[in-house]
């Protein structure tokens, strides 16, 4: 959608007096949404927090509800209303094809009555926030996965992104299930012991194994929840050895999408320096070695120049200085420091 060509005019001071442009950035995830709403200067204004909003998993109305009660609790809290904002920036999961474009376009601008916005896939919030030009290569590990790059040219590439069915191997939910499958293959004797046959139970209210499986033949259930990620990750740190496998994996498969994008995309120098974004709870909360080594050996064999960057702010915040890019404010060093101060308190 178009947004409107307010340059670098400014227009007054609010009654709370911030400065005139106010842009806000929507991140949109599997498990949750995140709003923040800032100033041209970077001063954060306010945020809001609410539940999915990737429209594969919850629908489309259910999705956009979300993204709008994050954004309106930003704006209570920072004592705006919506017709103040110059435009919002939306990062959502799923947002990967024209088609999920030509269907959440029109139901944000039904929200947002007549503010400017824009929609990308959430994979380039993290591209953003590491370098400036956007180029470079972006993975994202959080409820799900993606993997997307940019060249100098501003060509694109990515590595499906599309869940289980469609080829990825990485992901909390994925990682969930596996280690309840192969849990359930240690329990009956396919593979070695492991400390997960007693805490896979624990950790889901189970007396057992036995009292679990039967849970889940009973109900039909075909999936496991996302919880068990955690679970894995401190098993592993207790020296598991099916926990480590899972995460060891997982890592070469993010690698793999790594060198695959860089394949795409064509134009680097193999020993160039560039950018490998790692980003979504898992490689930024959870940053588990194994996991990171296996990656990074993966990724580099294609590419030995590629140097991991791990952001310190939320993706969220991508979303916001790309909005900022779209109304042509400069960014300095003084925007990143109100986004980290204000994170800290998120």
């Amino acid at each position: 959608m178009p947004y409107r060509d307010s340059g670098k005019q400014l227009l007054g001071m609010d009654r709370k007096g911030v400065s005139a442009m106010i842009v806000a950035g929507v991140d949109g995830g599997g498990s949750k949404t995140l709003a923040v709403i800032a100033d041209e200067t970077g001063r954060v204004l306010g945020s809001g927090r609410s539940g999915c909003a990737n429209h594969q998993i919850a629908g489309v109305e259910q999705a956009v509800a979300h993204m709008d009660e994050a954004l309106q609790e930003a704006l209570q809290a920072s004592g705006l209303s919506r017709k103040r904002l110059d435009f919002v920036q939306y990062g959502l999961a799923g947002a990967d094809r024209p088609h999920d474009f030509a269907v959440l376009t029109p139901a944000l601008a039904g929200r947002l009555a007549g503010v400017p916005f824009g929609i990308v896939c959430d994979v380039y919030e993290g591209l953003r926030l590491a370098s400036p030009q956007q180029v470079g290569v972006v993975l994202v590990c959080g409820s799900n996965t993606n993997a997307a790059g940019r060249n100098r040219a501003g060509e694109t590439a990515t590595a499906s992104g599309f869940g289980t069915l469609f080829g990825d191997r990485a992901g909390g939910y994925y990682l969930a299930d596996q280690a309840f499958a192969r849990t359930i293959r240690s329990w009956d004797g396919r593979e070695p012991e492991t400390l997960l046959t007693a805490r896979i139970p624990r950790a889901l209210g189970f007396g057992g194994m036995a009292e679990m499986v039967d849970h889940y033949l009973d109900h039909d259930l075909a999936a496991a929840p996302l919880e068990l990620a955690r679970v894995v990750h401190d098993a592993a740190d207790d020296g598991d050895w099916l926990s480590l496998a899972l995460l060891r994996e997982m890592g070469e498969e993010l690698g793999l999408s790594a060198s695959t994008v860089m394949r795409k995309l064509g134009g680097f120098g193999e020993m160039e320096e560039l950018p490998l974004v790692l980003t979504g709870s898992i490689l930024q909360a959870g940053r588990h070695p194994v996991l990171l080594e296996a990656l990074l050996s993966r990724a580099r064999a294609g590419h030995p120049g590629l140097k991991p960057v791990i952001p310190t702010l939320a993706p969220v915040f991508g979303a916001v200085l790309m909005a900022m890019d779209r109304m042509d404010i400069a960014t300095a060093a003084c925007t990143l420091h109100h986004f980290e101060s204000y994170a800290e308190g998120m």
